[in-house]
């Protein structure tokens, strides 16, 4: 039995989010093959022993939540061990034994952003998932667009601002920003599920939007909008060396909203449609995933990924990199490899014997 580490919640907006993903995992992985050692981390960043039950974390009209029930996990000590420790509430230590590997399904910072991979590759502990570099770099929206386009990948032309330079140079970055003429789109540079995002019609709503913007990242994107269909491919890495494998594509269309919000994605369900596969041309479909390939070895990348983009008919426009998008089963996802062939406890067994393989 390979005993798996799943790691939820976290410190980040996307807290949430990610204990949703956690329901979703522990209600499908295969209990045949994997025992799990489920990890709650507070918004507080405690390590906590959380119950394996997916109805405590399931998504309802409220978010879902890491309780701090007093307990501790601790690490291993030295890179030699993959033991795990218990702290009970009352300060009883006792091992939890050992794991084979940690499955971080962490959304935003402290968790996606290369933080927790780092934590792991000190101690030489296997995880599924991207490495520390790719997933700081998709974690940083402005490095993300740099090393595409570096790399001769379509990206919406964009302007970076820095609270101080923005304080300090307003009249210098506001006319860099009107050159990309309205509407924009304003974003913090490490953050996902659409927090602290502005779609701005206005220039007299800019400064509210780069102040939401602040409020989540010390860096902020002012973005032009490009005018096209929202479509998504999900990602895998390629087993034994082979090449990396795509999906089919994915279609978001959005309804009464500016755009695809926060509250678009979780918590309103007549604001969008996730439709998979999208209809496209085959040529097109074969570019869009050639694309999809292309950005996912851009960053270096291991395991998985989503891969977002723009589509007008004639070009497609990279948004985003997700390392680690939703994975509730009814996530865009796990949707577009169920509608690829591949069901989603099989996903989740995927993703996992490639988190071992990579790091034996």
């Amino acid at each position: 039995m390979i005993r798996v580490a799943l790691l939820f919640g976290g410190r980040s907006s996307e807290h949430g989010i990610s204990c949703a993903t956690a329901a979703g995992v522990l209600s499908a992985i295969d209990r045949s093959r994997f025992e799990v050692v489920p990890i709650g981390i507070t918004r507080d960043g405690a390590w906590t022993l959380q119950p394996d039950d997916p109805e405590l974390f399931a998504l309802r009209a409220e978010l879902p939540e890491v309780a701090d029930n007093g307990t501790r996990v601790r690490l291993p000590e030295v890179a030699s061990s993959r033991a795990l420790t218990l702290v009970s509430a009352d300060g009883a230590e006792s091992s939890l034994g050992d794991v084979d590997v940690f499955f971080p399904i962490l959304h935003g910072r402290f968790g996606e952003d290369g933080t927790v991979q780092g934590q792991f590759e000190l101690l030489e502990l296997p995880y599924v998932g991207n490495g520390l570099l790719a997933s700081a770099l998709a974690m940083d929206k402005h490095m993300t667009k740099t090393v595409l386009e570096g790399a001769g990948i379509d990206v919406a032309p964009w302007v970076l601002l820095t609270s101080g330079r923005w304080e300090a140079q307003r009249e210098l970055f506001e006319r860099r920003i009107r050159a990309l003429s309205l509407p924009v789109f304003v974003k913090p540079s490490r953050a996902g599920s659409s927090v602290g995002v502005t779609k701005v019609s206005d220039w007299v709503d800019l400064d509210a939007a780069v102040e939401l913007a602040f409020a989540e990242d010390r860096t902020v994107l002012v973005e032009a909008a490009i005018v096209g269909r929202e479509v998504e491919c999900a990602v895998l890495e390629g087993r034994d060396g082979g090449a990396t494998r795509v999906s089919v594509a994915g279609e978001i269309v959005v309804t009464g909203r500016e755009f695809y919000d926060f509250e678009a994605k979780y918590l309103d369900p007549d604001a969008a449609q996730l439709i998979c596969p999208a209809a496209l041309q085959e040529g097109e479909l074969h570019e869009m995933q050639r694309i999809a390939a292309q950005a996912f070895e851009a960053i270096g990348g291991a395991g998985l990924a989503r891969v977002d983009f723009f589509f007008d008919g004639a070009r497609f426009v990279v948004n985003e990199i997700n390392t680690m998008p939703g994975f509730t089963p009814i996530s865009m996802f796990p949707s577009c490899w169920q509608a690829s062939g591949m069901s989603y406890p099989e996903l989740i067994t995927e993703l996992i014997e490639l988190g071992l393989a990579a790091r034996r």
